[in-house]
């Protein structure tokens, strides 16, 4: 039972368990009989039902769509102190992924991680975490004051991609940070990569820490057995998931899991409730609720279809010439021990031509488009919502890629010929994130900026992996790398400057 629970709560809690399963969702009954209910509404939405939504947004998405966009009404229980149908909804998810306790995010991953780091941090404090963690968790060490002590993830040269952080370097990490108040790792990565989480989970409570786990693209692992374990199966204390990334959610509608003692589930309440709007959408929170729901009745028959799809894509490819995929057989290092199989990343360089030219040839010319292009790579989530045909347009839309003439499309595509840089050596941090995005600042041209202390978040995205991070010195292989990036038709966001031509720092 959750430790949040005062003893005069378990009773419904326990009667909640008992009088719901699997096959029922709770939170979509409730919206449903809402939406049926005839009545004058004087609560916002401004739009009432619809009756006032802009006639060509209504033509695109109908009527029905707005009926159920309510506020908390007193039927539909309430986010931040849920008592009714959000928490029988949050019960059965917890039980259906495997949690003590589950947290319905309309905010997204991001409020997940912000607040996990939020809940067991103080400023001052050090968290040991990977360099090439998403901006979110940059925005939690802006909020709570923490320090980051970042780690560098095990790195495959040939493939020229991150994986995750291998258990060694975490151990070395603690015994120079023994006070460090938390150990937070990033796996599955985007490309499917998944680390050694029950090693690095016994290390860090070996510390009487917990492990935080940023599994925002692996909330579908607990439903097959050919899927990697799942970051609560291998012993993590939280699991930040984006149930709308590999499964049915809309977007936007994520969760956060947590076991076990080492979390204080107050102040995680708490620190969610900073970082998430007052008014979250139901629609967000009632498709979570229908999400676990399929996941909980339908989950292994679905995951088994997904995983012939991928597997069927992954061998046609592979037998395309120049074109190669990440596979099973890459995962045999120590911060890459496992393959999500419905990640399917694609190796292009082989062609001539970097991944930002080959997205814009499949998705201007070919119809089909990726989830992220890097400079070798493109990278493509398959899902439970993809289909037999999906799969037949992107091996037809492969093959037509590799034997094209690029000269045909060089004019209209961009295409370039691109040398690859190696990848960017991070610099120490000089202050903490909140200390430089706190400090007084100036705008240098972004040659200047090099060895300046750097007072923005700059990155391309996706994956939203920061290259340059509030309190870091500017180094010119960072520069070079994201001119690189912006020069091959990759996009850099979070810089105030768009053209990328100055940068602000901070002021010496």
């Amino acid at each position: 039972m959750s430790q949040s629970h005062s003893q005069a709560e378990m009773p419904l809690v326990d009667a909640l368990r008992q009088s719901h399963s699997q096959a029922e969702m709770p939170l979509v009954d409730a919206l449903r009989q809402c939406v049926d209910r005839l009545n004058a509404p004087f609560y916002t939405p401004g739009h009432k039902c619809g009756h006032s939504i802009a006639a060509p947004l209504k033509d695109l998405l109908g009527e029905q769509v707005f009926r159920a966009d309510l506020p908390e009404l007193p039927e539909l229980d309430n986010l931040f102190a849920p008592e009714s149908v959000i928490l029988a909804a949050q019960e059965l998810a917890a039980a259906a992924f495997g949690a003590d306790r589950t947290w319905f995010l309309a905010n997204g991953s991001t409020s997940g991680v912000i607040a996990a780091i939020l809940a067991t941090c103080n400023p001052g404090d050090s968290i040991i975490l990977p360099r090439t963690v998403h901006q979110s968790a940059i925005s939690g060490l802006i909020l709570s004051g923490a320090v980051p002590v970042f780690i560098n993830p095990d790195y495959d040269a040939a493939l020229d991609i991150a994986h995750c952080i291998t258990p060694e370097a975490v151990k070395l990490a603690l015994a120079n940070q023994p006070n460090a108040k938390a150990v937070l790792m990033v796996s599955p990565t985007y490309y499917g990569a998944c680390g050694d989480v029950s090693a690095i989970a016994q290390i860090a409570h070996n510390h009487r820490i917990p492990l935080i786990v940023d599994e925002a693209h692996g909330a579908h692992f607990a439903f097959h057995p050919a899927l990697p374990t799942s970051a609560l199966q291998a012993g993590a204390d939280v699991a930040v998931q984006s149930t709308h990334k590999t499964l049915s959610a809309l977007t936007q509608a994520a969760m956060v899991h947590v076991q076990g003692d080492l979390i204080d589930r107050d102040r995680l309440s708490k620190s969610l409730a900073l970082v998430q709007s007052t008014s979250p959408s139901y629609l967000l929170l009632a498709s979570l609720d229908a999400a676990r729901w399929q996941l909980a009745t339908q989950g292994e028959e679905l995951m088994t279809q997904t995983l012939y799809l991928a597997e069927k894509a992954r061998s046609r490819i592979n037998q395309i010439p120049k074109l190669t995929t990440l596979s099973q057989h890459h995962a045999n290092t120590p911060g890459f021990v496992d393959l999500d199989s419905t990640r399917l990343t694609v190796t292009v360089s082989g062609l001539g031509i970097n991944g930002f030219t080959a997205d814009d040839i499949l998705n201007t010319k070919l119809g089909v488009t990726a989830e992220f292009p890097s400079l070798q790579h493109l990278t493509f989530i398959i899902s439970l919502g993809n289909t037999a045909a999906d799969i037949e347009q992107l091996i037809n839309a492969f093959e037509q890629l590799a034997e094209q003439e690029y000269g045909v499309w060089s004019a209209e595509c961009g295409v370039r010929s691109t040398k690859f840089l190696s990848p960017v050596p991070y610099s120490l941090p000089s202050l903490s994130p909140r200390e430089a995005f706190f400090a007084a600042t100036e705008t240098v041209a972004i040659a200047d900026a090099i060895n300046r202390i750097s007072a923005e978040l700059v990155c391309p995205y996706p994956p939203g992996i920061p290259v340059l991070i509030p309190g870091e010195v500017v180094t010119e292989s960072a520069i070079a790398y994201l001119q690189q990036i912006l020069a091959s038709g990759g996009i850099v966001s979070g810089c105030s400057d768009p053209n990328f031509v100055t940068l602000k720092v901070v002021k010496a």
